[in-house]
């Protein structure tokens, strides 16, 4: 006696050959190759590569590696801009915006690390890095003025000139993509409260 008949549909068999990928995940590990190889060195071969795609595969998703450089860029960028328009870094003395925007650039820094570590890595050999350079330049000129106004407040220390207190700082913050790990032993809140202590206890009026 043969089977009774069903309505089911067989099962597809799994799908085999290249992986799937969106496009947050191919950005995602097109910047970890960047800055593992560097970013003038590394090919659309060696991306197509890691990725187990092929190149036109690769165009798929995106136009070019300049895009891809440009997207993750901006990850960073719109990031550290953002922070500069939350409310806690839009009210208060200079000196507490001044930390509200320390404190939130680490969260960035921490959140966004590998794009991050990509943007501080560019040497400006294209328009898209040049971009990118001149808006993070923005970005500090307008940190700068938070010092210079706290220090007119005479809340900050005055005998530090404000842009070089600037790049102190942001060397200092920008240092942390060299050693951090999001699974060591300090977690991202309290950096962000060491940075702004270490700061503003460095710079308060004597």
């Amino acid at each position: 006696m043969s089977a009774p008949a069903t309505d089911r549909t067989p099962s597809p068999a799994p799908r085999r050959g290249r992986p799937g990928y969106d496009r947050a995940q191919v950005l995602e590990i097109a910047v970890a190759l960047f800055n593992e190889q560097g970013y003038d060195a590394t090919s659309v071969a060696d991306l197509a590569s890691r990725l187990g795609l092929t190149k036109s595969a690769l165009y798929h998703h995106f136009d070019s590696k300049e895009q891809l450089l440009s997207l993750a860029l901006d990850e960073a960028l719109n990031g550290l801009e953002g922070v500069l328009d939350e409310p806690e870094a839009q009210t208060g003395s200079a000196a507490e915006r001044l930390a509200a925007v320390l404190r939130g650039a680490v969260r960035v820094l921490v959140d966004r690390l590998p794009y991050v570590t990509l943007l501080l890595r560019l040497r400006g050999n294209s328009d898209v890095e040049r971009t990118a350079l001149e808006r993070r330049r923005a970005f500090d000129h307008r940190v700068t003025a938070l010092v210079v106004e706290a220090q007119a407040a005479g809340l900050v220390r005055a005998d530090v000139d404000g842009p070089v207190a600037t790049r102190l700082i942001f060397g200092m913050v920008n240092s942390i993509v060299e050693w951090y790990r999001p699974t060591g032993p300090v977690d991202r809140e309290r950096l962000a409260h060491d940075v702004v202590a270490v700061v503003l206890d460095g710079m308060r009026p004597r």
